[in-house]
């Protein structure tokens, strides 16, 4: 199983996305919290909980959120604000304010969000489909979170180049944590299966590379050299999902990157992603992320402040 998982590592791009530290001013419950990036959060100090459990994560815990997957996250104690995410969004600096070196409140944390995808194509921690979960007693996770948080308030030569080795390292340390504790064993033996087999390969890449484009079960049986009845029970039967949800998501994840990086108009982006129908597209995109595609533009997390 060892070369299973060096070639699932193997098979991952790894990319930085942003790195904070956070003071917590006002004691806040975010409901259903969700972004398309994997997110580590560090306990500093103080306590988080999450989940319709409200498990709580003590000093020195680590928080993991897959990317696409909500939770719900109380940040601080003693009686806090119940928000939805988008009046969160909208009040977000009078309950957190960032902080480089030094923290103001006894109640801090540190987070690195990350992207990991297998063959360039592939959520690899969305595609596991597990749940948010806590990491207790991991050195090299908690070391690695406060040294992109540093790396990102220094200025010094190279400091992009130590972040992205930092990150990969990071995202290596959490898989090996995840495979040390015996976690996720079923959804890791079938992604190291799914990876051995070229067809699906082919189905990711291709879906990539036309999500503007007729993504039909018609089409997917075609380029998997399957039949139309199979390709779906084929499709789930290796990832868990079945296809169509499958591009629903990597359409709104390009959607969520076109909305940050591009000053294309929300119809436009909606056609580029494979949505002919601009009210559609935004009723979709806002029962996926719970916040208008407008207000996407604006924001870059809803922790980053």
């Amino acid at each position: 199983m060892v070369e299973d998982y060096n070639m699932i590592i193997e098979s991952l791009s790894v990319r930085f996305v942003k790195a904070k530290n956070i003071n917590i001013l006002k004691p806040v419950t975010i409901e259903n919290n969700y972004d398309i990036e994997n997110s580590l959060i560090l306990v500093n100090g103080g306590t988080l909980s999450f989940g319709p459990d409200h498990e709580t994560c003590q000093e020195g815990d680590v928080f993991f959120i897959p990317g696409g997957r909500q939770v719900s996250i109380t940040y601080g104690t003693h009686n806090p604000i119940s928000l939805s995410k988008d009046d969160f969004l909208n009040h977000k600096e009078e309950y957190f304010k960032s902080y480089e070196h030094e923290a103001e409140t006894e109640e801090h944390y540190s987070y690195v969000s990350f992207e990991a995808k297998a063959f360039d194509s592939v959520n690899f921690f969305a595609s596991l489909d597990i749940p948010p979960f806590k990491i207790h007693d991991a050195d090299k996770v908690r070391s690695l979170i406060r040294s992109i948080n540093g790396e990102m308030n220094d200025n010094a030569p190279g400091k992009g180049r130590i972040i992205k080795v930092l990150t990969e390292h990071l995202v290596v340390e959490l898989i090996r944590y995840i495979l040390k504790q015996g976690l996720f064993v079923e959804q890791f033996a079938t992604n190291s299966t799914y990876f051995k087999d070229p067809r699906l390969i082919d189905i990711f890449t291709f879906i990539k590379e036309n999500l503007g484009e007729d993504l039909s079960n018609k089409v997917l049986a075609n380029v998997a050299n399957v039949s139309e009845d199979y390709v779906g029970q084929y499709f789930k039967m290796l990832t868990g999902i079945n296809p169509q949800d499958y591009i629903e998501y990597q359409r709104m994840e390009q959607a969520v990157n076109l909305l940050r990086t591009s000053k294309k108009s929300i119809r436009e982006i909606g056609k580029e992603v494979g949505y002919k129908d601009t009210a559609y597209f935004c009723r979709r995109f806002k029962m996926m992320f719970g916040i208008p595609a407008g207000k996407m533009r604006r924001r870059e997390s809803l922790i980053n402040v």
